[in-house]
């Protein structure tokens, strides 16, 4: 079970750290992502970790703004978000994959993971 908070209402310009705890300890996720989604569209692709090894991906539009980190020992989760616009305004849901490892660069679709957290409210005001 995956559980997002962090969310909240910032100013542009600012950063806000949403993280992204699994509660089951004695899971493996070899993949955790985040998507987000605003209303009338489709759920986008933000970030990507690998569970064991590190392996970090951003999607190019976000590169330089946000990272993508975890903490193995917390089973949790980070999405570091700098610089914020209005633009970065959605719904943010982190979600994991229990398959087996394709690539870091294979789960960038939602298909791609089994297990989705509920969804954290990030609102940037002009």
């Amino acid at each position: 079970q995956l559980q997002a908070f962090g969310g909240g209402l910032v100013q542009t310009g600012d950063s806000l750290r949403l993280s992204c705890a699994a509660s089951d300890r004695t899971f493996s996720y070899n993949a955790m992502g985040w998507f987000r989604q605003t209303p009338g569209k489709e759920r986008e692709f933000v970030a990507v970790v690998s569970w064991s090894g590190g392996r970090r991906f951003i999607t190019n539009s976000l590169k330089g703004r946000f990272t993508v980190s975890r903490n193995n020992a917390e089973n949790t989760v980070y999405l570091r978000m700098n610089s914020l616009k209005p633009e970065d305004t959605a719904v943010y849901y982190c979600a994991a994959s229990n398959g087996d490892y394709r690539g870091i660069y294979d789960y960038n679709k939602i298909a791609d993971y089994e297990y989705w957290g509920q969804g954290t409210q990030v609102t940037v005001s002009s």
